[in-house]
């Protein structure tokens, strides 16, 4: 069992709350709780994995923390990632979305959702996102020993990043790659010693 002590040296911190987190899943409620019951469960859905895919390609150059802040709202503005209807956005929609403020002003990062989505549904005629995804999975990996340790890209995600451009994918560079194997359980990157995934709270 880890002391206090020994967290830093990792990248590790203590909650309030008594869990052991990585310092950047600290800053804030919303991020604990993302990284308490979300970062690294497994997700294997079309639809949840576009979302995957186009909020990781959001963050590109800015912070998770300011992705999740926006995401209720990109949500709302991309029908919940449902492939078919984002495909089918024209860009006249996309050009209204870049003027809302509770949104990523970004057109191009806007627009590369629609392309996401477009090649999305273009897969089903071949492997589909989630078998496509997944196929990178690495086969032998190994959890880093602390966060100094932790890479942020891998050969793997430099293949799918490689890939999912050949697919029409945009905003898929390794290290976005490498931020969503993470994200979706496909590697696992909780630091020994740090605190389990939880299950969801039930509902209702």
């Amino acid at each position: 069992m880890l002391i206090d002590a020994q967290l830093p040296a990792l990248g590790l911190t203590r909650g309030v709350d008594g869990r052991i987190r990585p310092t950047w899943a600290e800053s804030n409620d919303q991020m604990r709780e993302y990284y308490d019951y979300e970062w690294g469960r497994e997700v294997r859905d079309e639809q949840g994995l576009l979302e995957r895919v186009c909020l990781e390609g959001f963050q590109a150059g800015l912070s998770w923390n300011l992705v999740l802040q926006k995401r209720a709202a990109l949500r709302e503005a991309f029908y919940f990632f449902d492939p078919d209807a984002v495909a089918a956005m024209s860009e006249a929609e996309i050009v209204e979305l870049a003027q809302r403020p509770e949104l990523i002003r970004n057109n191009r990062k806007l627009m590369a959702a629609v392309g996401n989505a477009a090649a999305t549904v273009a897969l089903r005629e071949d492997v589909g996102l989630s078998e496509l995804l997944w196929s990178f999975q690495p086969e032998d990996w190994q959890v880093p020993e602390d966060m100094a340790h932790m890479p942020n890209q891998t050969p793997e995600s430099v293949a799918m990043a490689k890939e999912l451009k050949r697919r029409g994918f945009s905003y898929v560079g390794p290290v976005t790659c490498f931020a969503l194997m993470q994200a979706v359980g496909m590697v696992d990157c909780r630091i020994p010693g740090s605190s389990p995934l939880l299950d969801p709270p039930e509902v209702g």
